[in-house]
């Protein structure tokens, strides 16, 4: 039985590999977040849901004895978060870490997607995603940063991934498409080992338009 951890367990692309894993894998799932009430528990003999914050060392390093692989979804204080865990996986011996962030981490996106990017979410809170990513790459973790594009709740899976030092493609990936490669990483963890991977729908490089009109419907 593969023992996973995810941190951040409520948002939209966790529960999907939650499903998921259940549905097709022979696992143990531990479920982080910080209010417990909010998430549903769809195996009890296979999960174990904890409430606490991820930026806490003693929680994270309790939980994280006797888990194979950890999967981040979090958002907030990033840096912060990222020496906690990567400070209680070595202490644990727990090697594999997958880690979702956004695209514009190396400034890798051309503009206009690029820049727009870089001010819908902040250049305070980029720098803070960049500095994160800084602390997993220095660490000797076997980790995968994905780098998405701006996400969709659409079900089709249809994606291609790109390198670090690659420039970035697309505007546009569904969660559901994340949610695939988090799967196949966590299915054979000899799947981009150390590697940072930007991933997008093929095809979207021009659809910056219909994003920034999709985000003003949804700030109404």
């Amino acid at each position: 039985m593969k023992h996973v951890l995810i941190l951040g367990a409520y948002g939209r692309i966790a529960r999907i590999v939650e499903q998921e894993l259940l549905n097709a894998c022979d696992v143990h799932l531990t479920l982080v977040l910080r209010n417990a009430d909010r998430l549903k528990i769809l195996d009890k003999n296979r999960e174990t849901v904890v409430e606490g914050d991820v930026s806490d060392y003693k929680l994270v390093s309790t939980i994280m004895a006797g888990q194979d692989v950890v999967y981040a979804n979090l958002a907030g204080g990033m840096a912060l978060m990222a020496k906690v865990i990567v400070r209680a996986m070595r202490v644990n011996q727990v090697k594999q870490l997958i880690w979702i962030t956004g695209s514009g981490l190396y400034h890798e996106t051309p503009d206009p997607f690029g820049t727009w990017v870089e001010n819908t979410v902040g250049h305070a809170n980029k720098e803070d995603t960049r500095k994160a990513a800084r602390i997993i790459e220095s660490s000797d973790l076997k980790y995968t940063i994905i780098r998405a594009a701006y996400m969709t709740n659409d079900h089709e899976i249809d994606y291609e991934l790109t390198q670090k030092g690659e420039v970035f493609k697309g505007t546009l990936v569904s969660r559901a498409s994340i949610a695939d490669l988090i799967l196949k990483i966590i299915a054979d963890p000899s799947r981009y080992v150390r590697a940072s991977l930007g991933i997008s729908k093929p095809g979207t490089d021009n659809k910056l338009p219909e994003i920034m009109a999709g985000s003003m419907k949804d700030m109404v």
